[in-house]
């Protein structure tokens, strides 16, 4: 029986942010699938790791990052990177949201974001952070990267959800935009949901939890 759906942010509450590396590397003239080639490559210690554990400042992964970009062979700052994570929040997935809510389970948010922009959301205008409030409002609790110090797919972080859910990891499922993060969830024993689109996330989310979220 699930009692909780845990939740990640950007990629499945907004657009995904690959989208706009996308549209940023054909503007500069970059490789397709340079930005997330850079952020795969040493995944665990790399700039954008250290970053989203806030081991390091905005000028200091600006720094590293512009180096791991060069080391591949282009020039891309950091800064012009974290510009392109805010996106746009998809309204079907917010109404799931409070769905599952109205029908009795609970509710929380594990995000890899790092500190920049306003709020958890890393929104780059006052009008997407109140939009980002609201939605982050609606958990009962939200475990963040930058501020837990650890970040998807260690398991730590998904444990400190479900210690703060009072649950076990079979009572659970989870919805993430990335599938490496989802195959660490499934390893704590939740169900994991692979979110690609709106459409597809609430679908296989009314299967999980057996009722409607349209």
């Amino acid at each position: 029986m699930v009692k909780a759906v845990i939740w990640d942010f950007g990629g499945v509450f907004t657009t995904s942010p690959f989208e706009a590396f996308a549209r940023f590397e054909r503007e500069k003239g970059l490789p397709e699938d340079f930005i997330r080639k850079i952020n795969s490559t040493n995944h665990l210690d790399n700039a954008w790791a250290k970053f989203e554990r806030s081991d390091v400042s905005m000028d200091e992964f600006d720094e590293l990052f512009a180096e791991e970009a060069r080391a591949l062979g282009h020039e891309v700052r950091g800064r012009d990177v974290i510009a392109l994570l805010s996106g746009d929040v998809r309204p079907e997935m917010v109404r799931a949201l409070k769905l599952v809510k109205e029908n009795g389970l609970r509710v929380a948010c594990i995000t890899n974001n790092v500190s920049a922009g306003e709020g958890a959301g890393m929104a780059t205008t006052h009008e997407k952070a109140l939009a980002v409030k609201s939605i982050m409002d609606e958990f009962e609790h939200i475990i963040e990267s930058s501020k837990a110090g650890v970040r998807k797919p260690h398991p730590r972080i998904y444990q400190m959800a479900l210690e703060a859910l009072g649950i076990e990891g079979p009572d659970a499922v989870y919805l993430d935009d990335l599938g490496i993060n989802c195959k660490a969830a499934h390893e704590q024993g939740m169900a994991a949901i692979k979110v690609t689109s709106a459409e597809q996330a609430i679908s296989d989310l009314e299967k999980a939890v057996g009722f409607s979220l349209r």
